[in-house]
């Protein structure tokens, strides 16, 4: 519910109370004198549902009065038998539920917009942290670094001004999203290169091996998801009342990460990585518009023209097929590490059973499988199989000939690109008891594994 303060010139008064007449809501007009221009003016207070604030102004805009002073005033109650019945008209069949009017929306979009200033201080501690997080490869650090990113109103700001004819909110909405990011890679390269000159390298010479790092450097389809889940939530958050600091939370996760992915990786001089999180930075900013502008659309945020809205139909429909075009574009790349990870799964299911039916021979007996591991190359961020590696093990030492080629041609009959195979030997010792029972379990202590003896590899 909401209550308004609307203030019109004396002379306009008649107009207004037309407007709500009209509508058959109830008011209390009284004459007050302004310190404005206006010496003497009407004030109209009325109580509104939600739904109805839009269309109310809408009308009073039509009227005449666009040049009204309106406040909107959350209200928690309203005892009245003729407001419940102007609740009942605008809940549309029963359903209650809020929807926020787009001039109260604009305002919204705008609180979420902070400073400039301490914008930039609090992204660069984000910065800050998400890149000690992802080194350190830190899940709750990274989480905390979303957290403190004030992403939520530059992220929705555009989206907003674009549907509602806000040329000043969709630039400032356009122009934060891009400073932001580029402070967070920037930050994030030189905390980086700090770091890389302190002799800090977690993963050693390759640092994409870094868990947190590598699932940004080379990113899937499953990403998009994630930035348009955030685009959604967030405009819901400003719509529907829902928790605006959860939903800056999910933004900041689909930006924050990955653009302090790019600096690190530019530091460590990994260009081919630091595109690939580039690029999901870019779809993760283009999703969450999207998104953002489609969810405006179905919630009801569209031209229809009234008074203020057919100036935004051709900008609406423009921004729209810009973000999706570009999305689907730059998806592509996406769409390409997708499909080689699911053949990297179906490689390594039928991996794992080639092997166990090549150690049913009686020629490798001795042998047990202990793992299967389809390899990557490193040319990110469109990266193909390697190699599938086949650890065995076994109580003596040495390879078992013909092992790497009876596995490499089970598996050329489900695939077919060429397959390199790479068989590692180790040598497993058994001591105690469990040794010479062969139905009692061996603990961990009683099997050790020696170091890596032999490697047999085949190659197409």
């Amino acid at each position: 519910m909401r209550y308004l303060e609307i203030t019109v010139p004396t002379d306009r008064r008649e107009t207004v109370l037309d407007v709500l007449d009209d509508e058959g809501i109830e008011y209390v007009v009284t004459d007050e004198a302004t310190g404005s221009e206006t010496t003497d003016a009407a004030v109209v207070r009325l109580p509104l549902p939600t739904r109805a604030v839009e269309p109310v102004l809408d009308r009073l805009a039509d009227a005449g009065l666009e040049d009204a002073r309106v406040v909107v005033i959350d209200a928690q109650t309203v005892v009245s038998k003729q407001f419940d019945e102007l609740l009942d008209e605008y809940s549309h069949g029963g359903t209650r539920g809020e929807r926020t009017s787009r001039q109260v929306l604009r305002t919204k979009a705008d609180e979420f917009t902070p400073s400039m200033t301490i914008y930039l201080v609090m992204l660069l501690i984000s910065a800050v942290v998400a890149t000690a997080g992802l080194l350190s490869d830190s899940p709750a650090v990274v989480v905390g670094s979303m957290v403190i990113a004030p992403l939520l109103g530059p992220a929705l700001a555009a989206s907003v001004g674009i549907v509602t004819g806000d040329d000043e909110l969709r630039t400032t909405g356009f122009r934060y999203q891009t400073i932001g990011i580029v402070v967070v890679i920037v930050a994030s390269i030189g905390l980086a290169t700090l770091a890389r000159l302190g002799g800090f390298e977690p993963g050693g010479v390759d640092i994409v091996v870094v868990a947190e790092l590598e699932e940004r450097v080379s990113p899937n389809l499953l990403s998009i998801a994630v930035a348009l889940g955030a685009g959604v939530a967030g405009i819901l958050s400003l719509t529907r009342g829902f928790s605006e600091a959860i939903v800056g939370v999910m933004i900041a996760a689909a930006l924050i990460p990955p653009a302090a992915a790019v600096g690190i990786t530019t530091a460590w001089g990994m260009y081919g990585a630091a595109l690939g999180a580039f690029v999901l930075v870019v779809v993760n900013v283009l999703s969450i518009n999207f998104a953002a502008l489609v969810t405006l659309w179905v919630a009801g945020y569209r031209p229809q023209g009234l008074f203020d809205v057919p100036p935004t139909r051709k900008p609406t429909y423009t921004y729209g097929v810009i973000f999706g075009v570009a999305l689907l574009l730059l998806a592509a790349p996406l769409a390409g590490v997708t499909l080689v990870e699911f053949q990297a799964t179906q490689l390594t299911s039928t991996a794992n059973d080639a092997v166990d039916e090549a150690l049913t021979e009686p020629a490798y007996a001795d042998l047990e499988r202990e793992s299967v591991e389809v390899t990557l190359d490193d040319d990110y961020p469109l990266r193909s199989i390697d190699r599938v590696v086949v650890t065995v093990s076994g109580t003596s030492p040495g390879e078992s000939p013909g092992l790497a080629d009876r596995i490499r041609a089970a598996l050329e009959t489900t695939t077919n690109d060429p397959v390199t195979v790479e068989v590692q030997y180790v040598v497993a010792e058994e001591s105690g008891p469990a040794a010479d029972e062969a139905t009692t379990s061996i603990s961990d202590a009683q099997y050790q594994k020696a170091t890596l003896l032999e490697t047999e590899r085949t190659v197409p």
